[in-house]
């Protein structure tokens, strides 16, 4: 199963006419579901620390789901919104190089206001089409991500009730859910900052982890009966082990002009001097430094390998690195510019491994 089919079935079970009830779940028991996403909660948190999270674990698991490459945020709340893969949705990274721009890259989850979100994603989203079908949608997370362009891109159609502390958080999802049928996303990042900032299992992530289970133990008291509540994420995380500054005391840099992504999954762009020749000269040069260090491809090969899904549009086939690096075991490719701040984060995500790609799936009827 895969994170795209969650919202799809969800909405399929409120009754939305066009919905794919691709999990095959059963109806809304009361017209009211809430998703509860916590941004970087990976498939093996919940097993292993089961002890300091028994609101969570309290959550009947159905699945371990499988995230899209990259696992990232912005790629993964795409495809969770959309229900469709990156290479349909077109945002296939943290950061990718806007084409015919001159090299400027655009920071998904920051945005740039010469990039029209509604053409950059241009499909539909599934809070759009639930809307346009008279169910009530509510967004609720922090205010400042009410007027960017990553929301507007992929949350586009629910009614945004922003909130920046746990008794907000919990009265403005309590408050979407009154009116039936009703669908609440609620987002926490404080395990997603901590895991980068100190690292997984460190104290400052295992305060983050217990505060957010407190947070839903809280919640479950104060939601109206008959909610069903379904708890994902958009990717796990690993921490560093290794650290490799593309450039410096190497060769990596030649040839390239824009270097996208982030640290577990690059995106190299050529620029003018992109040709088939030019890629595989990167790729050689690229293998021979690093070996098995990471996992090499050019656009083509990883389009052809389904790397973003089956359906690639012309949108999304541009916005692809011309050369795409994936790191392997715990190794981080630093970008020189960034180094210093990049190489301050402990955790990780961005990769293929199944760490970082492996996100559950857990619910309970209230």
């Amino acid at each position: 199963m895969h994170l795209a089919d969650i919202t799809p079935s969800i909405f399929a079970s409120l009754g939305l006419a066009d919905g794919e009830n691709r999990l095959e779940i059963t109806e809304s028991p009361a017209g009211r579901e809430l998703l509860f996403l916590i941004d970087g909660l990976g498939a093996d948190v919940i097993e292993k620390y089961a002890s300091i999270i028994p609101a969570i674990a309290s959550l009947t698991t159905t699945a371990s789901l499988r995230t899209s490459f990259p696992s990232t945020t912005a790629t993964s709340l795409a495809t969770l919104m959309t229900g469709v893969l990156p290479g349909a949705h077109g945002m296939l990274g943290y950061t990718v190089r806007v084409p015919r721009s001159g090299g400027r890259v655009l920071n998904s989850l920051k945005w740039d206001e010469r990039v029209d979100p509604t053409i950059w994603q241009p499909l539909p989203t599934l809070f759009e089409r639930a809307q346009a079908a008279a169910i009530s949608v509510t967004h609720v997370a922090a205010k400042r991500y009410e007027t960017t362009g990553f929301t507007q891109a992929v949350f586009r159609g629910a009614t945004y009730s922003g909130a920046n502390i746990p008794t907000d958080l919990i009265e403005k999802t309590v408050a979407g859910l009154r009116a039936t049928p009703s669908f609440v996303y609620l987002y926490v990042n404080d395990l997603d900052s901590a895991g980068h900032s100190d690292g997984v299992g460190s104290d400052k992530w295992l305060a983050a982890l217990t505060s957010i289970d407190a947070l839903l133990s809280a919640l479950v008291m104060k939601l109206p009966r008959g909610t069903r509540i379904w708890l994902t994420s958009d990717h796990g995380m690993i921490n560093v082990e290794e650290k490799f500054v593309i450039g410096v005391d190497n060769d990596l840099l030649t040839d390239i002009s824009v270097v996208a992504g982030e640290p577990r999954a690059r995106h190299l762009y050529l620029g003018e001097k992109s040709s088939p020749a030019a890629v595989e000269e990167v790729l050689h040069r690229w293998r021979e430094a690093l070996g098995d260090k990471v996992l090499m491809h050019s656009r083509a090969t990883a389009i052809d390998s389904g790397l973003f899904g089956s359906d690639v549009s012309l949108d999304a086939a541009e916005r692809a690195g011309d050369v795409i690096a994936i790191a392997r075991g715990g190794v981080v490719l630093l970008e020189p510019e960034r180094a210093d701040k990049e190489g301050e984060m402990v955790g990780h995500h961005g990769g293929d491994s199944a760490v970082e790609s492996s996100v559950p799936l857990l619910y309970k009827t209230i």
